[in-house]
């Protein structure tokens, strides 16, 4: 199975989410978000994938809480693709899609264990 880990490569929670995944012998790619951002059609499917953009969106993110008030409250699809476009670290993270189109976001042991067959 493919797993693709969407991150950033200076986040904590995806370093353990990547020895994780290492330590178990699951094999996957990691992208950071910055590097290679996101298209707008991606991040449409992740948000439908997710729930919508505000549950894609991690709102307790410093970068969040720093964003000019007029940016905290985009009212349309067009402008959630612009925000993340423009600050990709606002994506939850990590983010990981599996080859079955599956898609996950944060990372807990036991979470991991239930996704990829370990418990």
């Amino acid at each position: 199975m493919t797993t693709t880990l969407y991150g950033l490569k200076n986040c904590d929670t995806c370093k353990k989410a990547s020895k994780w995944l290492d330590r178990f012998g699951v094999a996957y790619t990691f992208v950071d978000y910055r590097d290679h951002k996101p298209t707008p059609e991606t991040l449409v499917e992740w948000a439908d994938k997710a729930g919508g953009f505000e549950t894609l969106v991690n709102k307790s993110s410093t970068t969040w809480r720093q964003l000019p008030e007029n940016k905290k409250a985009p009212g349309s699809q067009a402008e959630w693709k612009l925000l993340l476009r423009e600050y990709p670290q606002l994506i939850k993270r990590p983010l990981v899609i599996t080859e079955d189109g599956v898609l996950s976001q944060g990372f807990s042991d036991n979470g991991f264990k239930k996704r990829f067959g370990q418990a």
